[in-house]
């Protein structure tokens, strides 16, 4: 199973072309338009299953799959987390639940980013199991810009999950240590000298045991689509 996350900066349906040459099973984008606006480019494959949330139609969160994968949103859903979505994933070998995130709510003035995904896995605490758990998504978040009075900053999301057994792939494909990546997922202003790590597939260890690749974009190849980079997770399963 091959799951890509992946900021787009906006209008998508210009740029999916460019995922599919690596055969994603699941792909997580952020700041995607609504399906009524998605007129893929001639020659794209088109998704076998779509689900959208936002209340921009130009900019929400969209899941696609190509293959046998199917999404349901869970009625559980809390819309004060509008941007991090509950998941139930079938027609796999494996059914889980997959929280699909873009961590961005200006109206939350606790916090916008890494706030939003401290809150949302205490909420949904029940749901997110010791197995068959992905998040995955632009965090906006690394432990450099932890503010050491504020509960929720990104070291406590990580060491929360830790404590379910749920891991960043990237970090233990590679063995980084949090805060300290060698690859980039983002560029400030798109300029290479400013780059930052704030992309992740945090997933639980019967994951991380079939955990095969993680790949990140590089700036040469996709700084012309969006300032982000795409995360490419391939498990064994």
């Amino acid at each position: 199973m091959k799951i890509i996350a992946w900021n787009c900066n906006m209008a998508f349906r210009k740029k999916a072309q460019y995922l599919q040459a690596f055969n994603p099973d699941i792909v997580v984008i952020s700041e995607c338009e609504s399906p009524e606006k998605l007129k893929f480019s001639d020659g794209t494959k088109l998704p076998s299953d779509i689900l959208w949330y936002g209340t921009n139609p130009n900019k929400g969160i969209g899941v696609f799959s190509f293959g046998e994968y199917r999404f349901q949103l869970l009625e559980c859903h809390n819309p004060d987390f509008k941007n991090i979505l509950p998941i139930v994933v079938t027609g796999g070998e494996v059914d889980f639940t997959m929280f699909a995130i873009w961590a961005n709510n200006p109206a939350d003035k606790d916090g916008a980013y890494v706030t939003q995904i401290w809150k949302a896995i205490n909420y949904y605490e029940d749901l997110i199991q010791e197995t068959k758990t992905i998040l995955i998504g632009d965090f906006n978040s690394n432990t450099i810009w932890d503010k050491p009075r504020r509960e929720g900053n990104h070291t406590t999301v990580v060491n929360k999950l830790a404590e379910k057994n749920i891991f960043s792939a990237y970090h233990k494909y590679f063995d980084q240590i949090q805060g300290k990546e060698e690859h980039p997922t983002w560029y400030l202003y798109r300029h290479e000298n400013k780059p930052y790590h704030l992309d992740y597939c945090f997933a639980s260890n019967d994951f991380i045991e079939a955990l095969e690749s993680v790949e990140i974009g590089s700036y040469q190849d996709w700084t012309m689509h969006s300032d982000h980079k795409p995360l490419i997770i391939k498990f064994n399963i």
